[in-house]
């Protein structure tokens, strides 16, 4: 907790102290909460809440009154929510803050959301998007029309994805437009639009202006409506890329939102190109972060998702540089590219909501949140707990696990708080039947790894207990456990190709002896052979090709017409010959 002097300090350099402090610590939220006996200053740092400081009830008004006044609130007006904005330059840092006022039966409750999209300007790689779905993402921009969605609930980092998306296509040539409420970030070369709804300057007012302002690119902040989703739909199909935010679990779920939103299925089907699903987990400190064996329900949790045996993973420690183990935070992300096949699904109204599911996500195609997110825990970049929180874990999986693990619902079921079970940290030993690769510490012996999965050269651990996390020399290896079926197949594939080559090469061999055993074909004797060339003289009846005494053809060019107008006759050479035994002494 930090103390503040009120009484030898003015009110305006404590505010700016507490709004440089935030930022510092990489804080997203300023929290001012008005008790019955004091004002509890909280920050939201890495997406959770912890107590700043404690200001007595005397200065509270104060200090409220001093953040209305920055940002251009009405100081006098205390019943009504008032929202505001901050932009300025506070302990030689340039800040973007919004500010809202809420009345309370307390008192003013305050909220400053100190706003960084550096994360935005330095582009979607930066995003923390695997190989795979990065491909899909530049595959959705490459398109000219159709509408990209990003989805989530709300601070998961939706706009900073979408001004990436703006970054990447902003060019000379393109036309952009954007619609937001509010203008969250100014970007060069780009059209912003603030919607301002009590002069009826709406989104769907906006967004019918805009069309007319020959645009190749248009943002709108949010779906929020019909008529919004309506306009934004015709827009794509007229020949614009739009992008848009909405407020969904997942990629399935968005879809299902814009039908019921009145958005035809055939329409629907025409317009969405791709859909971006993400949620934010706090990232490991890579300073003090180390590991730890797996628990139990971890191992059988990667064993049913991943298909990978897993024995260890990273757990947050707490250093002089992060917050409790934590320093950042990582995008997980579900990225939906919807190809043709998806395309007839979705406009096919007999399709219902499982046969659509297990399309999206039962070819393998899009890969989940959950697997992005188990991933990343993989890979060192947040733990189990973390992503266990942001991610909802499907029912059914969960029995599944549980099933897996040896218990079924009828032996935990008790009313007693003693024999719950505590599955997170429940640990224990594998069941045979998972049939998972053993991992041994000799790294020859170890299969190799799928590149399309793990980048090799940046993450190569090997189980070397002599080593610690932080020696540069410890590698570490997470094998797929399907690796040896997966190198056996390619070895049949292999064969199969092999024995088919076989095949060709026979039926070849065949088709050459049985040509060799037909009879040669005097070309010279078949004389519709010789009229269809003209080497016949209409008026004597004479072969040409035999007498050359009125020969008036090319002797070059009838070679190569015989040679050419038949397979099986003689060869040239066998022509020249022929004509030389003809030739006048």
């Amino acid at each position: 907790m930090v103390e503040y002097d009120f009484v030898k300090v003015p009110i305006v350099d404590i505010v700016n102290q507490i709004i440089l402090y935030a930022a510092q610590h990489r804080a997203s939220d300023i929290h001012f909460d008005p008790l019955e006996d004091a004002l509890m200053i909280r920050i939201r740092i890495d997406g959770s809440l912890h107590n700043h400081s404690v200001v007595p009830k005397i200065y509270e008004r104060n200090l409220i009154t001093r953040i209305k006044l920055v940002a251009s609130m009405n100081i006098t007006e205390t019943r009504l929510p008032q929202d505001g904005a901050i932009k300025g330059r506070i302990g030689g840092r340039d800040l973007d803050m919004r500010v809202s006022v809420l009345p309370t039966n307390e008192g003013e409750k305050c909220v400053i959301r100190i706003l960084d999209f550096q994360k935005g300007l330095d582009g979607i790689d930066e995003l923390g998007f695997s190989p795979k779905n990065y491909k899909k993402i530049q595959k959705m921009l490459s398109v000219p029309s159709g509408i990209i969605l990003v989805t989530g609930a709300t601070g998961t980092g939706k706009s900073t994805t979408t001004y990436s998306m703006l970054q990447a296509l902003n060019k000379e040539d393109t036309n952009i437009i954007t619609v937001e409420d509010p203008i969250e970030m100014n970007i060069e070369g780009v059209n912003q639009v603030q919607v301002n709804s009590e002069i009826g300057m709406t989104f769907a007012a906006a967004l019918r202006s805009i069309l007319r302002q020959d645009p190749n690119i248009i943002l709108i902040g949010e779906m929020r409506d019909e008529e919004t989703a309506q306009i934004a739909v015709r827009a794509s199909i007229t020949g614009h890329l739009v992008l848009s935010t909405i407020h969904t679990n997942n990629a399935l779920a968005t879809i299902e939102r814009l039908i019921d939103m009145g958005v035809q299925r055939y329409m629907l089907a025409t317009s969405v190109t791709g859909i971006v699903s993400q949620r934010l987990a706090r990232t490991l400190c890579n300073k003090c972060k180390r590991l730890r064996p797996t628990t139990k329900y971890e191992r059988y949790m990667f064993a049913r998702v991943l298909h990978k045996k897993v024995k260890e993973v990273y757990e947050p420690v707490g250093c002089d540089e992060c917050h409790q183990g934590f320093k950042g935070r990582i995008a997980i992300h579900e990225v939906l590219y919807i190809s043709e096949h998806l395309r007839d699904l979705i406009a096919d109204e007999r399709i219902e909501k499982e046969e659509l599911r297990a399309e999206v996500y039962g070819a393998g195609e899009t890969v989940t949140l959950l697997q992005d997110a188990l991933e990343k825990v993989l890979l060192g970049y947040t733990t189990f707990q973390e992503i266990y929180r942001e991610v909802d874990i499907d029912v059914d999986l969960e029995n599944a696990i549980k099933a897996d693990m040896g218990y079924v619902d009828e032996e935990i079921e008790s009313d007693s708080e003693e024999d719950e079970i505590d599955w997170n940290n429940f640990d224990g030993v594998f069941d045979d039947e998972l049939d998972l690769i053993d991992i041994s510490d000799d790294e020859d012996t170890l299969p190799t790894v799928d590149n399309s999965i793990i980048d090799v050269d940046q993450f190569r651990y090997a189980f070397n207990k002599n080593l610690q996390p932080s020696d540069p020399e410890f590698l570490k290896f997470f094998l797929l456990e399907d690796n040896k079926i997966m190198v056996e197949d390619v070895e049949k594939e292999r064969q199969r190709l092999l024995e088919i080559e076989r095949a060709k090469e026979e039926e070849r061999r065949k088709e050459l002896e049985e040509m060799s055993k037909l009879e040669v074909i005097d070309a010279f004797d078949n004389s519709t052979l010789l009229s269809d060339f003209g080497l016949v003289d209409p008026d004597t009846n004479q072969n040409n090709v035999l007498n050359l005494k009125n020969n008036k053809f090319d002797y070059g060019e009838i070679l190569d017409l015989i040679d050419a107008y038949s397979d099986i006759g003689p060869s040239i050479q066998d022509v020249v010959n022929d004509m030389d035994k003809n030739l006048p002494a």
